[in-house]
């Protein structure tokens, strides 16, 4: 029998649903494709989809695993994929999300607190929208692209006292502080009445809880290095700001532990409101800074608790701490106070109401990396040698004379001396035969990943930089000899990420860059080259350059991550004067952002 043509009107209830389901469905497939196609939100869904398969991919160790092994092979041949949009001011180990599930007594959880490299996405950290090259030093002392870090919360909250103010596209920084809102310069020119500002006596200065570090940017003028220091806090991007500008800083809290440097490194240590509690815990964070401070060094308080209205106890307190150590109180100028330490070793055992006793002797001073704060007075008498200030050259002849602190190594006199010829040589070809941007204003915050005695720091010093000395943790203790020849640089293991946040390079350069992921003297690994690199890029600005020095088989295998990394590269002979087996690989990063998603 054959089927019946009926009418619409006649045709059942259920050919009606099954019609109207097929109908439903096929216009919905072309509305998707649509929008897919044809609107922003395909760009957005598949951008979304990608990132959940980044993160579903690092979720699983062993997915990640297998994909860093293919990215070491050069097998994998697209780049890493990009972190997502918010994360371009990511910094793994001062996470906010992660660290405030941490104890908040002494501050340990704005500490560094690192994740392990498996539960970190391997992706690379883009640039925020509309971000572009810097401006160069010296315009960016006083200005600074807003949409390079478009946080105006500093601008909101300090801009009536002259830390900084929104002007067009622009962040302006007029140069002021909580304590010097007339500006630096000031502020400077009257600690110069009680302390050898301008004669190079003076050369390394630490910065306390610095803001947005215009005291050490206009100490630059007088000769002074500053590294400035805070923590990542509620004003969130004060030391991106100071890189921005083009200021020596890193991210710090002054907490449970050491800071990172050796003892008796700097020559004149300050704190500008940084409401340090340095009286708290029987004057812990005050020993912590006496280690810091060279002997015969100045410190300078400005702000609570001097002759502050409430503080009379704390400030009696600071007071007698400072005498308990034989500091000598040089003036107090408002709010300002200003002590010289003793050139010799520390006047204790005296009677104190601290109840300070030196350390053992057996105590290293300058064992800082992951090192718990202890609660007695590093003893100068630990170190030999002259390296009082007063007793060590002035700058700059202190850059170039080997330190006493150098003998600590066998033959150290003749090492020192040698790395300091070479580095003046391996800069020339650098520079002369390579064409690098070293000395353009292309360059101004530069990281030595590998520094050992600080040699290539200090053939830059004619150049308008300044160099971050990274001496790496487990390798020996050269870092003493970089802030005695008037240089600054931090301990670090390069096996976590370093305390910056990204883009705050224009150059980095590593001599022996395997050496720094394996156990000492072994050839084992402690860590991934893949994510070692992933780091560099993370701190490297776009169109920055990145230089490595390697064996020829290191440097193959550098090359071929690079790709993944997304910058080109290029590799080189080493110089003609050199010895070894080195070959250089010269490599810049490629300008790339996310695609843009309009509303």
């Amino acid at each position: 029998m054959g089927h019946l043509n009926l009418p619409a009107s006649k045709r059942s209830p259920r050919q009606w649903r099954l019609l109207d389901l097929i109908s439903a469905v096929f216009f919905g497939i072309v509305i998707v494709f649509f929008l897919l196609v044809f609107t922003p939100l395909g760009d957005s869904l598949a951008a979304s989809g990608r990132q959940a398969l980044l993160l579903s991919t690092n979720a699983d160790p062993k997915q990640r695993h297998r994909l860093v092994a293919l990215v070491e092979l050069g097998q994998h041949h697209q780049p890493i994929e990009a972190c997502p949009a918010n994360a371009v001011d990511h910094m793994p180990c001062e996470d906010p999300r992660r660290n405030s599930q941490l104890s908040r007594e002494m501050n340990f959880y704005r500490e560094r607190h690192c994740p392990l490299p498996e539960e970190t996405p391997l992706c690379l950290i883009p640039p925020p929208n509309g971000y572009k090259i810097p401006v160069r030093w010296p315009d960016s002392l006083t200005k600074i692209w807003h949409d390079n870090m478009p946080h105006n919360k500093i601008a909101d909250r300090k801009g009536h006292q002259g830390w900084m103010k929104l002007e067009g596209p622009h962040f302006i920084f007029p140069g002021g502080g909580t304590m010097f809102p007339d500006g630096a310069i000031q502020y400077i020119d009257k600690l110069g009445q009680y302390i050898p500002i301008s004669d190079g006596v003076l050369r390394t200065a630490l910065d306390m809880g610095c803001g947005v570090a215009s005291f050490g940017g206009y100490l630059l003028s007088k000769d002074i290095l500053a590294m400035s220091f805070a923590p990542r806090d509620s004003h969130k991007s004060q030391i991106q700001f100071a890189l921005e500008r083009g200021i020596p800083a890193f991210v710090a809290m002054l907490g449970t532990r050491r800071l990172p440097f050796p003892a008796f490194s700097f020559d004149l240590m300050h704190c500008s409101r940084c409401l340090i509690p340095f009286t708290a815990y029987n004057a812990t964070y005050f020993l912590e800074v006496d280690r810091l401070l060279r002997p015969g060094g100045y410190l300078v308080i400005s702000g609570p608790p001097v002759q502050w209205a409430n503080q009379d106890k704390e400030w009696a307190d600071l007071q007698a701490v400072a005498r308990a150590l034989c500091y000598e109180l040089i003036a107090v100028d408002g709010n300002t106070a200003v002590w010289k330490k003793p050139a010799g070793d520390s006047c204790l055992p005296n009677q104190n109401e601290f109840g300070l006793e030196l350390c053992d002797e057996s105590d290293d001073a300058s064992d800082a990396w992951y090192y718990t704060l202890k609660k007695c007075v590093s003893r100068t008498s630990s170190v030999k040698g002259e390296f009082a200030v007063g007793m060590i050259p002035k700058w700059p002849e202190r850059l170039t004379k080997a330190p006493a602190r150098a003998t600590l190594m066998r033959n150290g006199i003749d090492v020192f001396e040698a790395d300091t010829r070479r580095w003046a040589r391996r800069v020339a070809y650098y520079k002369n035969t390579l064409n690098l941007k070293l000395g353009t204003p292309a360059v101004r915050n530069v990281m030595d990943m590998n520094a050992f005695f600080g040699g290539f720091a200090a053939a830059l010093k004619s150049d308008a930089v300044w160099v971050m000395n990274v001496v790496p943790a487990r390798k020996s203790s050269t870092l003493s000899v970089i802030f005695d020849r008037g240089l600054i640089g931090v301990y670090h293991d390069w096996c976590e990420p370093f305390s910056t946040y990204p883009r705050s390079y224009d150059f980095i350069h590593v001599t022996g860059i395997e050496s720094l992921i394996k156990h000492p003297g072994s050839t084992k690994n402690r860590c991934n080259i893949v994510d070692l690199m992933v780091e560099m890029d993370r701190m490297l600005r776009p169109e920055g350059t990145v230089v490595v020095r390697d064996s020829p088989e290191v440097i193959e295998k550098i090359a071929r991550i690079a790709h993944a990394v997304r910058w080109t590269a290029t590799i080189h002979e080493k110089e003609a004067a050199s010895h070894g087996r080195e070959k250089v690989l010269v490599a810049t990063k490629i300008f790339w952002q996310l695609p843009s998603v309009s509303n």
